[in-house]
């Protein structure tokens, strides 16, 4: 998940968390409510972090694939970039994790919220 991806999530809980926004309830059965389409923008948010899981995903599987490849010492690959890869995996998978957090936070002062 890049830095932009990253600061547009946030950007978008700061948004929601400062309307103060309440969650929708279903009007009849089997009807999801805002949170699980992405509500303000169709589904974007939803999409954008599926984006962002796949691109982590994809990291982490090219570091350790690039890992695999200098440690049965193919050439071309050295250890400077196997060490850049995995820090980039890394670093990305800590932004998702925090990120992950935060929409947890945010979604229990959402339901710990009077009705």
């Amino acid at each position: 998940m890049s830095q932009m991806q990253i600061n547009q999530v946030l950007a978008q809980i700061r948004t929601l968390s400062s309307h103060g926004l309440q969650p929708t309830r279903p009007t009849a059965p089997g009807v999801e409510g805002a949170g699980a389409t992405g509500g303000v923008n169709g589904g974007s948010f939803g999409q954008m972090l599926k984006q962002g899981i796949d691109a982590v995903n994809k990291s982490q599987q090219s570091a350790a694939s690039l890992g695999d490849a200098f440690e049965r010492g193919v050439a071309g690959v050295d250890l400077a970039q196997v060490m850049l890869e995995t820090q980039k995996a890394s670093v990305s998978f800590r932004a998702l994790a925090e990120v992950r957090n935060r929409l947890v936070n945010v979604y229990q002062e959402i339901m710990n919220m009077p009705i």
